[in-house]
């Protein structure tokens, strides 16, 4: 235990001094902070990756194929499988995206796939992040500083090498390529990601730029040096909200995005990644429909199933959610990064008749779900192992000519005994994640 202690404290000064750290935004005060390591790794054996894998390429290929669906001929709601008030209300659908098809058809080209393991070793999916998700750098890094501070545990043991994440990124992006550099497109060093964006694009063998290193010119996007020599932009990576991507399409006050770059995108001469208004899959609420996209459009039953949901839209659902509120977790479709949950076990009498009267007035607002008891994983607290609860983040890329997984992912837990909120910007840390070979 003292050694495993002595391996916590030491990879966690390397990460300091290596600068990974990630930041938030809170009461208009930016705060940067490190995301804590724990050195006793999450241990996924070997056949139940295989098993993860397949049910992760299953649901990420359905994920496309739906939102090339709802931005072209939306036959998925002509045959009243999901109902439109569900697409066309969500905030992450785009109007201005229609008709646009990316190359090679692939709208979500990174897809963090957020999974949780009941007690009974079920896989649960709770959500689909399909936007700009985060967080493969830090296990990366993390394994990285690892070898080099106990080499014989990865010599001895039978781990599949995780160190590929760069290459599968840089491949992605080369196949998605319509000619030109490739290249991520970082907000600048205040954002709560930036120490990934520079990683990831050293890894990938991509510039790192800002939106003042890129420009629009005769409807091609060029990135221009510090000594101002131009290049054509073939693929960008932006890490950046849609709603702050091309002020002169989204919102105008944007000071960090490139103007007229959707105008580039239409004309099929960059590809984005992710593509802008994939926001609509990745809805709360859309979730809910997951299990039926994969059955519609791949004929297929579900591999992974998702955990048990409500949705408060229909009546039948509704009133079960009334009823229950007491024992359900309440999620905001709108809200992400662990905020906007809410456990009914939680809240007063009064305040859970306050949330009643507001999912009556705003159904399509909430989604509610069954609590599931999910896995505790070891953490190191004081010097001795402690349970707390843990998630897994896992990475699957999409290129059009195949769909892979990382075979690592990002574990978050919670350092807090009595909280199933996982997230590092509630407070949580993370650790490595170890596939077995055989």
């Amino acid at each position: 235990m003292n050694e495993l202690v002595k391996h916590t404290e030491s990879i966690n000064r390397l990460l300091a001094r290596y600068g990974v750290k990630f930041g938030i935004y809170k009461n208009n005060e930016f705060h940067e902070q490190l995301f804590p390591f724990d050195a006793i790794p999450r241990v996924i054996e070997h056949e139940d990756f295989l098993l993860l894998e397949k049910g992760l390429i299953q649901r990420v290929n359905a994920l496309n194929m739906f939102l090339k669906d709802i931005y072209g001929e939306k036959q998925i709601i002509k045959d009243g499988v999901i109902p439109e008030e569900f697409v066309f209300s969500s905030p992450g659908y785009l109007p201005e995206c229609e008709g646009i098809c990316p190359p090679k058809g692939v709208y979500s080209h990174v897809s963090g796939i957020d999974l949780v393991q009941a007690k009974d070793k079920t896989w649960y999916i709770l959500e689909d992040n399909l936007r700009i998700p985060s967080g493969a750098s830090y296990p990366l890094i993390a394994r990285d500083l690892c070898r080099r501070a106990v080499p014989r545990t990865f010599k001895n043991t039978s781990i599949v090498d995780n160190r590929n994440y760069g290459k599968m990124l840089g491949r992605m992006l080369d196949s998605v390529n319509v000619g030109g550099i490739k290249v991520i497109m970082t907000p600048g060093r205040y954002n709560a990601a930036y120490f990934e964006h520079s990683y990831l694009a050293e890894k990938s063998g991509s510039e790192l730029a800002v939106n003042t290193d890129l420009f629009v010119e005769k409807n091609y996007l060029y990135h221009k040096d510090y000594l101002g020599n131009k290049q054509k932009v073939g693929v960008l990576y932006r890490r950046i909200s849609d709603e702050y991507l091309d002020p002169m399409t989204f919102e105008q006050d944007s000071l960090i995005g490139i103007p007229n770059l959707m105008d580039v995108y239409r004309a099929g001469n960059v590809a984005l990644v992710n593509a802008p208004g994939n926001g609509v899959a990745d809805d709360k609420g859309i979730y809910y429909f997951v299990p039926k996209m994969i059955e519609y459009y791949l004929d297929e039953k579900p591999i992974l199933k998702n955990a048990p949901t409500y949705l408060p839209f229909y009546e039948e659902d509704r009133k079960y959610v009334l009823d229950n509120l007491h024992k359900l977790v309440v999620k905001d479709v709108a809200e992400a990064g662990g905020y906007g949950v809410i456990f009914g076990s939680d809240l007063s009498e009064e305040k859970l008749e306050e949330l009643r009267q507001l999912i009556i007035r705003e159904s399509r607002r909430f989604i509610a779900q069954e609590v599931i008891d999910f896995l505790d994983l070891d953490i190191l607290e004081d010097g001795e192992a402690v349970p707390r609860k843990a998630d897994l983040r896992a990475f699957v890329l999409s290129s059009g000519d195949k769909t892979e997984v990382w075979p690592s992912g990002l574990t978050r837990f919670s350092r807090n005994p009595d909280s199933f909120v996982v997230n590092s910007s509630q407070g949580g840390g993370f650790k490595d994640t170890w596939v077995l070979s055989q």
